[in-house]
């Protein structure tokens, strides 16, 4: 719906500007505003106008918000900043159509008749701590995404990719080795929220390394030891990534966001 909305007001722009200065038009650029004070649309193209008919971009966007009249859908034109035309809807009625064709069951969009399989990924945190606010605000906004495409009938996949040999959980296995000095099997004993201990830990790391710059060294070997595999390092780092994981799994299950596929 919305998008059938820009089409028409880009086409009622087009052909005011064909009208009145004899230009055509094509692709009409169209941008978001960085508050939504200053609309929902922002067209550019005055800037394109004042090329050609040399004149400040701004004086244009002035003078076509002042006399192209009415637009559908839309509420107030304004000229802003040095020449952009910004388009405020009317909301009420936006809404208002969109609510009225829910009831009828058009949902405000074109169905297709044989939708294809999309795949959302989302969430992704590096498996080192514990999902803090922004984790969840990504997750949230993803599966909101995901319900809304089944809702209008696409077979979705959602994907929550799992960087389990970054630099990140590599930070972790340094704290365990070379900070706490713990082996796998005390680092399997550690009872509580594995999360968040990792988290204070990781935050520990950070002011370990500044001490002695050669200790980077540790975060390279570490490194290149989990992507080698089959070794005591790997291994650490696999048993801390895994139980992460779950963690997020378990905190992401209690806001009711659920994964298909972990790659």
């Amino acid at each position: 719906m919305l998008n059938r909305i820009r089409e028409q007001i880009e086409a009622r722009l087009v052909a005011f500007v064909r009208e009145t200065y004899g230009v055509s038009l094509e692709g009409l650029v169209v941008e978001t505003p960085p508050k939504i004070e200053l609309g929902e649309l922002a067209f550019p193209f005055p800037f394109e106008l004042a090329k050609k008919l040399h004149r400040p971009p701004r004086s244009i966007a002035e003078e076509v918000a002042g006399n192209i009249g009415s637009l559908p859908w839309t509420r107030k034109l304004e000229a802003a900043g040095a020449g952009y035309l910004n388009v405020h809807l009317d909301r009420a009625l936006v809404f208002r159509t969109l609510y009225d064709s829910i009831l009828d069951g058009r949902y405000g969009v074109e169905a297709e008749e044989t939708p294809g399989k999309i795949i959302v990924e989302h969430t992704n945190i590096n498996p080192n701590k514990a999902a803090h606010i922004g984790h969840l605000r990504n997750a949230a906004l993803g599966d909101t995404f995901v319900r809304i495409l089944r809702f209008l009938g696409h077979p979705v996949e959602t994907q929550n990719y799992i960087d389990n040999t970054g630099v990140q959980v590599a930070d972790v296995v340094v704290g365990f080795q070379h900070v706490e000095k713990k082996s796998l099997d005390e680092v399997a004993r550690i009872d509580g929220r594995f999360d968040y201990y990792c988290w204070d830990l990781y935050a520990r790391v950070s002011s370990f390394y500044p001490q002695n710059p050669q200790r980077l060294d540790l975060r390279q070997r570490a490194l290149k030891e989990i992507e080698e595999g089959d070794n005591a390092t790997a291994a650490l780092a696999e048993h801390i990534s895994t139980r992460i994981v779950q963690a997020h799994l378990n905190t992401m299950n209690r806001i009711g966001v659920r994964y298909d596929l972990l790659p």
